[in-house]
């Protein structure tokens, strides 16, 4: 097992991770997903897991079956999405989850797990860190229509330098009322900046849990 499971749940799809961080009576259920390539240590994950758990809020970091196995490539939509829809649904059943407010999300690949998977688990809302767009140099591969289609309150949180699309991009595509951009000043999709340049990461984790305590009723 990985250094970031602390345990594992058994999904049509294969066998997830999950690192669970419950303060007491959490006022919300902050369920975080990885990236195509990467883990849930991501420097941006852990910053807003730990600003959040800070607030009150319960935090779920999960790792994605073929993660999990040891493989780099990611597993086909579908499984993506399946495996994620049954970690929510088995935390919305422990004794200390039930009932809260649950807001999903992700980087990169994870937002759009979570986007597309919103409805279906019952999303009140969906964080969306460095969504995305389209692939490096190719604006013609578009993934807006993941981002368009949820119908809860959005938050994306998009470095400047995003060669997945930077903010101006994202606004392009006409997002609607219920998405908010928080723009990241001089990062890039990994949430990095230049040196030199102001850090950036706990202004994010201070938006990130302000937008959550908007919608739970505890800003």
């Amino acid at each position: 097992m990985s250094d970031d499971v602390e345990e594992t749940v058994e999904t049509s799809v294969g066998t997830a991770g999950l690192a669970l961080d419950v303060p007491p009576s959490p006022g919300a259920l902050l369920i975080i997903g990885h990236g195509a390539g990467g883990g849930v240590n991501a420097r941006d994950i852990l910053a807003v897991g730990k600003a959040a758990v800070a607030a009150g809020y319960a935090v779920a970091r999960t790792t994605q079956p073929y993660r999990l196995a040891g493989r780099t490539a990611p597993a086909p939509a579908r499984q993506l999405d399946a495996a994620f829809t049954e970690l929510v649904a088995a935390l919305r059943k422990r004794r200390r989850l039930r009932g809260v407010p649950v807001i999903t999300g992700g980087r990169s690949s994870g937002a759009r797990v979570a986007c597309r998977t919103a409805g279906a688990v019952g999303a009140d809302g969906v964080l969306c860190l460095a969504f995305p767009l389209h692939p490096p140099g190719r604006p013609d591969k578009s993934r807006a229509d993941e981002l368009l289609g949820v119908q809860v309150p959005v938050l994306v949180v998009q470095g400047e330098r995003d060669t997945f699309g930077p903010p101006g991009e994202v606004l392009a595509t006409g997002p609607g009322p219920h998405v908010e951009l928080y723009r990241v000043p001089g990062a890039d999709h990994g949430m990095s900046v230049r040196r030199g340049d102001p850090p950036v990461l706990g202004d994010v984790a201070a938006r990130v849990v302000e937008w959550v305590g908007g919608i739970t009723g505890r800003s």
